[in-house]
This record gives structure tokens, sequence and C-alpha cells, in this order.
């Protein structure tokens, strides 16, 4: 029996959890073993960067591609900031229906922390109930805004009354009713084809009732229908640069509508990078188990790729000399676990030369899917103080992030307190009878959090247990703070490292900014008599890892926190110098985006399920080269939608049992419809 090699190229969220399903996943009912991985075989990883996995395969960052966890000294006890992902919508996979359509939560990566073991890590992302603004040189909180004290937009029909992604809200019904609209994934799924304008407009609007959302840009409608002022207001309030540009409206609709009471966010205590980690562990083990030879190969990227019959084959260079080949390879099956950029500059090695292969990457139809895909450029920004100094009793504008939430470490805490152990095991319930269950939940209101407990115990606290209670439940984090300055958002990281023996540091993700943005930090990394030495194409920074934040631009995130948290024209120095500042601009290569988002004039279901495998848009043509990542995704900016196309190429052409029940959670656009080469 042959022996076979699987080739993965990336060893992000995409390739990781490729080869991780590749080793533990079972064949679907009734269909043949001769797609599995078995002993013999090969297993390669193919990683252009060298990510820090474990002492057998150190790295130069933490895993996790555009997932970046930043750790205080570089010690993974200290404290943390993210500087990619931070965070996942987390699914109940205990509560009733939790398999329906209406059921809430990113299923796979809640699934993979689970099988991981890491859901004694998993803690509620608090957010806070009212945000701090600093917007046109006016600092507010959400609860300040109203209809006699309007944020500073003149915004048609008071629109700068309410809170500011109230423009989405003012969209959306354009095209989703309240009684009617779209509840499940599936329901979406045929929205983004065939959603359109359902309410009647006036004639001075540009857009009309029954025109295709999906060939709309959003920019485009939210300007019509808001205002030059009111898009302003949604464009600079809600933080996001990314989620009001010229994207397809109908998708826009769904990805703006995502940040809504009822989705639980949560991350994990030993930062997210720690989920692949964790996963490149199982990786080895499994291969081990399995008999199969798995071969981790970082500092290589893949220079171009060919389909022949019955084979895959690639050259490969070296990250010394990306752009040379160092030598050719051939596969039985190669995963581009990449992201658009990077699959482009694959493409530009074969696109101007005579091929005696298949160059699928190059047929004009598949280029045409591929452009799907916006890339859009990020810039993120951490620091490290002796002091959380946001929330201190002297800054004019202190971010309101009191939160609270019971976790396994809190009922630890609580027991060593003496807190009576009838009490710990009535809090650890999930699933208490007749109370709402406390573990694990954010709650905003430290009353409310005392009437549930009070709620399951079925006795009164004593003042001193409320106490107890409150002070090793609460949470001062996250929040974010948003300002239309360069900065854009806060997130207040805080203390939250494992080891909380030592001396206490406070996290801060200083700047967290998208799309135009970017360019502003960039200049300030050079000097004013500086020139510049490394062209662009070939800093690939983000592979390195967090690099050091030069004085200058201390200075000026300084300047612009000062204005956020001290008012306007407040002098720098009154945010103290941090400890550590470092930063990472994924808008560099082989990135060249934080995050993507579809484009308009595409059917979004059929670009993913035939980009997956775009032999598929090739007549005649039938090549195991598959494309994975969250570009492509139904979920895009989260690691959900990595997993989701990875999981769906696995399904779909290797027979690989779904690691969830997926009838009512189809993992990309028209899974319901599935299309086969």
């Amino acid at each position: 029996m042959d022996e076979r090699t699987y080739s993965i190229f990336g060893a992000g969220a995409a390739g990781l959890y490729t080869a991780w399903r590749l080793l533990n996943a079972k064949p679907q009912a009734g269909k043949a073993k001769s797609k599995q991985l078995r002993k013999g075989d090969r297993l390669e990883l193919y990683d252009w960067g060298k990510y820090d996995f474990s002492e057998a395969n150190p790295g130069t960052r933490e895993p996790g591609a555009r997932i970046c966890t930043w750790h205080f000294g570089n010690h993974k006890n200290k404290s943390y900031v993210e500087l990619g992902g931070m965070r996942y919508s987390a699914w109940d996979t205990t509560a009733k229906d939790a398999n329906g359509g209406l059921a809430q939560g990113h299923r796979l990566v809640t699934t993979v922390i689970s099988q991981l073991g890491l859901d004694k890590y998993a803690v509620p992302f608090n957010e806070s109930t009212n945000p701090l603004y600093y917007l046109r040189a006016k600092n507010m909180y959400l609860s300040d805004i109203s209809s006699n004290r309007p944020a500073p937009y003149n915004a048609d029909h008071f629109g700068a009354s309410g809170q500011p992604d109230q423009g989405f809200a003012t969209i959306e019904k354009l095209a989703v009713s309240e009684t009617a609209g779209t509840k499940t994934r599936k329901d979406w799924d045929t929205f983004y084809r065939d959603g359109q304008i359902t309410v009647d407009l006036s004639d001075s609007s540009i857009f009309q009732k029954g025109d295709l959302l999906k060939d709309i840009g959003y920019w485009n409608l939210m300007y019509d229908q808001l205002g030059s002022e009111g898009y302003n207001y949604s464009a600079d309030g809600n933080g996001y640069t990314s989620n009001v540009i010229n994207w397809n409206s109908a998708v826009a609709v769904q990805a703006n509508n995502e940040f809504t009471p009822g989705n639980q966010y949560k991350t994990i205590t030993i930062g997210y990078s720690g989920m692949f980690t964790s996963l490149f562990e199982a990786i080895g083990l499994l291969a081990k188990e399995k008999g199969v030879e798995f071969t981790y190969v970082p500092n290589t990227r893949l220079h171009s790729i060919l389909a022949r019959t019955g084979t895959v084959q690639y050259t490969y260079a070296s990250r010394e000399q990306p752009w040379t080949p160092a030598g050719t390879c051939s596969t039985d099956a190669a995963w581009l676990a990449m992201p658009p950029f990077a699959i482009d500059l694959v493409a530009q090695a074969s696109r101007f030369a005579k091929t005696d292969g298949l160059d699928v990457l190059n047929h004009p139809t598949v280029k045409l899917y591929l452009e799907s895909a916006i890339m859009q450029p990020s810039y993120k920004v951490g620091m490290f103080f002796d002091t959380p100094w946001w929330t201190d009793s002297n800054t004019s504008y202190p971010a309101q992030l009191t939160g609270y939430v019971v976790t396994a470490d809190v009922i630890e805490q609580l027991k060593v307190r003496g807190f009576p152990d009838r009490y710990l095991t009535e809090l650890a319930q999930e699933h208490p009878r007749g109370c709402p269950r406390v573990i694990g939940t954010a709650y905003a209101s430290a009353s409310q959090l005392i009437t549930d407990v009070e709620c399951l115990i079925h006795e009164r606290l004593t003042v001193s247990e409320e106490q107890q209670l409150l002070t090793a439940a609460t949470r001062n984090t996250i929040g974010p703070s948003v300002t239309d300055t360069p900065i854009r958002q806060v997130v207040y990281f805080g203390n939250n490292a494992l080891d909380q023996s030592g001396k206490a540091v406070y996290g801060l993700l200083a700047s967290y900014d998208d799309e135009q943005f970017t360019s502003f930090w960039r200049e300030l990394e050079t000097g004013p008599k500086e020139e510049r030495r490394v062209p662009i194409a070939d800093d690939v920074q983000p592979l390195q890892g967090p690099k050091q934040v030069p004085d200058r631009m201390v200075k000026m995130l300084r300047k612009q926190l000062a204005e956020l948290h001290f008012g306007p024209n407040s002098d720098y120095s009154m945010v103290p110098m941090p400890l550590e500042a470092c930063y990472v601009d994924w808008s560099l290569p082989p990135f060249s985006a934080g995050y993507h988002a579809w484009a308009a004039h595409y059917d979004i279901a059929d670009v993913q399920q035939k980009i997956r495998k775009p032999s598929q848009l090739i007549e005649g043509a039938d090549a195991n080269i598959f494309i994975v990542g969250e570009a492509y995704s139904n979920d895009q900016a989260w690691v959900e939608g990595a997993y989701c196309t990875a999981e769906s190429v696995l399904t779909d052409f290797f027979d690989i049992e779904p690691i969830i029940d997926d009838a009512d959670y189809p993992f990309i656009a028209g899974g319901h419809r599935k299309s086969h080469a």
C-alpha cells in the first residue's frame, strides 16, 4: 500500500486545525477510510515564520498567525495583552436546544477548547455597560448621550441622540423585520444571496425597494440613508473603521448585528495563543499514536504550486530568501491555510511563466473569486504599567469597567477565605433549578450578582460574605473605550497574570485600529532624521512578533490616551511612562490584513463552496489543492471562520465525520447545497 503525503502551508488557526482533524477524525458512516491518514503516511506543516510552540519547537512569537498573545517580560505566567484576535462567542453546549438553529456561539472554537481540556481557563470577556467615548474633542460616557446632550454630530433625524451603533440598526431595518427577520445561520445564508431592501424609500434615495443588498456597497448605503454626519457618527463611534467600508451590504447587516445582547464573549486566561500551543501539542501526540510521520517545517514559505495528474507539485523557499525557490516536492493533497495576500504571492511565481501543469491559482475565474475578499489592515499597540491609572480617582474620565464574574478560581479563593462549603457547592452548579446560573455569567451589577447568589443558597448573605464575594469576583477589565483619534479603541486587560503572587503589572491595548489609521502609526516607527531601509514587501514584522515601540510613538500614544482620559489638550505627561510597549502591524506581509470582508457583487455562498477547492472553477479539472482560512468564510475576522472552512473541506472532500452536529450549523454558506468536484 503506497504511503501518502498531505501538506499544509500555514501554521495558523486553519492549518493547525486541519492537521489536528486529519489525525483525530473518524470516517463518515458508510464511507471508506481510503482518505484518512494511516500508519506510515506523512503529514507536513509548513510555516513561513517560527512560532514558539514548545521547548522542543521554540520560536520568535506566540502561535496563532493573526492571534498573538504578548506577555510582560515574555514570561507566560505574567500579565498579557492580546495583539491580535482575542475572544470568541461561547456556545452553551448543555443548554436546552443547544444544537438548534437559534443557539448562539462559535461552535467549533468552543468545541476545540473543550476537547483540548482548556475549559478551565475560559472566562467571560468583560465588556463595559457604560463605555467611555472621546469624539470630536468631547469626552462622554454612553449614559451621557441623550436628546438633551447629543453626541457632537449634526446627524439627520436626531441620530446623535442615541448610541453610535444605532445607525447599523437603521440600515438593518431596511431589509430585516423584527418579527419575520433572519434568525438562524441558514436564514442568513439565504439572505446573503436574496436579501433586498423591503421598505419603500423616498425618491431622493439612491437605492430603492427590491435592490439586492449583496450588490450594494455598505458605505454607499449608509451614506445614502444616514447622511454624512450620521455615517460619521456610526463610523467614529463604533470603533471599527473596517465595519463601515464599502463591503457587501448583505453580509455587513449580519456582521454589524453580531455584537448584540445574548452573545457571551469569552477568552482563555492563558492567553488566546494558548489554544494553538495546545493544538500543536495534540497534533504531535496523535501523529505518534497513529504512526503518522509528522514534520513541522518552520522558516519556509510556499513559493509556487501546480497540479499534475494524481499529484500536486510545489516549490518552496527559505525565509532568508523568500523569492528564490529552494527546492521542489510533490504531495497527494495541499492545503493553502493562508490569507489572500500570501496566496497571491504564490500565484505570482507562476503567473508569467510557462508551466507543464495546471496553474490553478492563475485561472481567470479563480482569480475573480480570490478577489472577493477585501483585505483590511490593522495595527495594535500594547503597553504595561505598574498601576491601573485609567481607573484612578485622579483621572478625569476613568474607564467604567467594574463587572463581576464567578469562576472556578473565584470559588477556590472564597473557599480559602472560609466561605460556607454549601454556598460554594450551589455557586458551582451549571444548571440550577429555579434560579439563574451564576458561575461563568458576567454581571455588570453587584446587586444582581448578590440577588442571584441568594436565590441559589436560599439565604441572605451577611455583609461580610457579600464583601468577600464581590472582592473575589470583581473584574476591572476590557472596556473598550472608543475615540476618533488614531488610537481608535483602548482595551483594558489589567492584571491578568496566571501567577498573582508577584508585583502587579497592568496591561493595556493602547491602540486597536484599522484601515487608514495604520499608516499614522507606521510613520512614527521611523524618526524625523531617519530614512527607510527595508522595503515594505520584505518587512515581515508580524512573523517576527511584537516589536518595541520607539520613544516618539510612546509619546504620541500617551498624548492621545491623555485626551481620552483627561480631556482635550491634556498634556501627555498625565499618562505615566509604560514599563513596556510593543506593537504588531498586521498590514505588513505576509498577512497584509488584520481581517477580511466580503466585497459587493458576489454570491458569497457560491464563492465559499468553490474557492475552498478552486479546481471546481475550471472545467474538467480536479486538483487536490484546497484553500482554508477566515478570509473566505461565514465568520470573517474570527477563528471560527478558519475552523469552519477547514472542517467543511474535510467533511465534504475527505469523508470525515463532522466534529459537531451541523444540521442547523452549516460550516460555510451554501452548506446545505454542497458542491463537489
